[in-house]
């Protein structure tokens, strides 16, 4: 029988997650996360939300984005979110998730599907308003949306004033980091 050796790599296919900084922006591939996507079976609203905060998970509104120590949820459509944990506590987040919500979501696993990149530092709306069409300016902490970068549907979490986060198409992922740091170079 053939042995296999297989050695996971970062969707920029890496062993390590890639760092880059110019100027006063930094931009890290993040790989430590685990990734589901969660909606609400028709006549499930009530059930599903008793489930979601018995676990913790947080279901912010349209537009938006929360966080507690172990689930982060941004809004994706009506009554839709996507969910990020630890890697290390939920790499089958599937598994972990559909005992507490039983037939009352449907959820997906997402993890390999995405690439996330955060951006650090001062003054990140001048440099994204050379990337997307979201007004950076006029949303703060706690929002979140999808966007087009460079033709692709990405979504963008704003954490802070200086870190935001870029979600986008893992298959895309060299495409996206290109951007970001050509975004960083012109801006900066």
């Amino acid at each position: 029988m053939p042995e296999h050796r297989l050695k996971s790599l970062t969707p920029l296919g890496h062993d390590k997650p890639k760092t880059t900084t110019h100027g006063p922006i930094t931009i890290t591939e993040i790989v430590d996360v685990a990734l589901a996507s969660l909606a609400i079976r028709r006549d499930q609203a009530k059930a599903f939300t008793m489930a979601a905060t018995a676990i913790g998970i947080p279901l912010p509104e349209p537009g938006h984005y929360k966080a507690n120590s172990t689930y982060r949820a941004f809004w994706l459509g009506p009554e839709q979110w996507m969910v990020e944990a630890p890697f290390a506590s939920h790499e089958d987040i599937v598994a972990v998730l559909r005992p507490a919500f039983g037939a009352t979501a449907s959820i997906t696993e997402q993890t390999d599907a995405w690439v996330r990149f955060d951006v650090v530092g001062s003054d990140l709306p001048t440099m994204f308003e050379r990337l997307c069409a979201f007004d950076l300016r006029r949303h703060g902490s706690g929002s979140s949306t999808r966007t087009m970068i460079e033709h692709l549907g990405c979504y963008i979490v704003i954490h802070s004033d200086e870190k935001f986060s870029v979600i986008g198409p893992r298959s895309s992922a060299h495409s996206i980091d290109h951007a970001l740091l050509t975004a960083a170079k012109s801006a900066f």
